[in-house]
């Protein structure tokens, strides 16, 4: 895979190319080759400078960071064991996705051992995840719904609407 500095030097070859040519249709040729490579450039330092924005963004904010850190990854163990609870009551084709979004996640050469432990850590839990409950029926799922809205102070009581 070619990086920005590779894609620079390609850029400079093209250049002075540009400036050897010897009729305005190669001129133009190489001109275009020259942009190109300085777009694919700028677009892969954009593309590195974000990813390490986004993987070492709380290094730059000190103490603020790290409890940010440390809170988004509460928040994706929650979700992640949401759906491990869920799992058996999940289509067969999203659990195929989760599967594979899962086991893409993280290093490329790691790939094939994540998803091998990912794949022994549902074979194990297989019989845990959604405790062996039927999916709900529409019904039901709305009144869960109702219910927890209910609870969390979304119902107004009866006169007391506007």
């Amino acid at each position: 895979m070619f990086k920005s500095r590779q894609y620079r030097a390609k850029a400079t070859e093209y250049g002075e190319l540009v400036k050897g040519s010897a009729g305005a249709e190669e001129g133009r040729k190489f001109q275009a080759l020259e942009d190109r490579f300085v777009s694919l450039a700028d677009n892969e330092q954009g593309l590195a400078d974000a990813y390490r924005d986004a993987v070492h963004g709380d290094e730059h904010d000190g103490p603020r960071g790290a409890a940010l850190a440390a809170e988004e990854e509460h928040v994706l163990r929650c979700l992640g064991a949401a759906v491990i609870l869920q799992w058996n009551t999940l289509p067969n084709l999203l659990q195929r996705e989760i599967f594979d979004t899962a086991g893409s996640v993280g290093k490329l050469l790691d790939t094939a051992a994540l998803r091998g432990q990912i794949a022994r850590f549902l074979h194990k839990h297989k019989n845990d995840a959604g405790r062996g409950k039927r999916p709900l029926t529409e019904d039901a799922r709305f009144a869960a719904a109702l219910s927890r809205w209910d609870n969390e102070g979304g119902a107004v009581p009866t006169g007391l609407s506007t």
